[in-house]
């Protein structure tokens, strides 16, 4: 069986407080993960669209880091010895990590279509970690093309905010194999249950949402 690696998507759960964010640094680290997630955007490139009236464009606001915040949070994850992580929404957003030196990338659903990142993330990192909910089986084929196929690590994802346990479709890393052996499960389900029957597909990096308390904003 594959050495698995486990990811704490801890996302905008910080929101906006460093000193919250490595009270989950130090958990994540605590609960046997590998990396701490965080999230990369500016909320002035943000399009109008539905979170402008449902909320999350304030939260959006309050979450937001700079340069100096993820040069705070990359040195706290040293600090706990774990691997600090990002997902980049915007090549244009870049400039906020770009100093970090880091070797791994995350290419979240929203932006698996994205050409001008997908080029862009090729050329600038190792390891890309490509999550792949809401895109069909030849959208990903022709998204793979974008990257270097030793680079990349396709997740399985479905992108339901929770997902049931009966919308996972563990069958699609089946298909997904076919494309790449390097595949991984980014699970949005409220268990474990999907984590473990996705390790006999033979997976070798699982994502799970983390947060130090369910009761926290954001």
């Amino acid at each position: 069986m594959k050495e698995v690696k486990l990811i704490a998507e801890i996302g905008w759960n910080h929101m906006g407080s460093i000193s919250l964010a490595e009270k989950m640094i130090k958990a994540a680290k605590r609960s046997g993960a590998d990396y701490a997630k965080f999230q990369t955007w500016s909320v002035k490139n943000l399009k109008p669209g539905p979170w402008d009236n449902d909320g999350r464009r304030q939260i959006y606001e309050k979450a937001e880091l700079n340069k100096e915040d993820y040069s705070k949070l990359s040195k706290i994850c040293k600090k706990y010895k774990i691997q600090f992580l990002t997902s980049l929404f915007n090549h244009k957003d870049y400039k906020l990590i770009s100093h970090l030196k880091s070797s791994t990338i995350k290419i979240p659903s929203p932006e698996n279509r994205n050409k001008d990142l997908l080029k862009f993330v090729s050329n600038k990192y190792k390891n890309i970690f490509l999550s792949t909910g809401a895109a069909k089986i030849s959208e990903i084929k022709k998204i793979v093309k974008y990257l270097n196929k030793n680079q990349v690590t396709i997740m399985h994802c479905v992108s339901a905010y929770p997902c049931d346990d009966k919308n996972v479709d563990l069958s699609r890393i089946v298909k997904l194999k076919k494309i790449t052996n390097n595949i991984g499960l980014s699970d949005h389900s409220s268990d474990i249950l999907s984590c473990l029957f996705s390790l006999t597909h033979g997976i070798s990096l699982i994502e799970k949402h983390f947060t130090i308390d369910n009761k926290l904003p954001g």
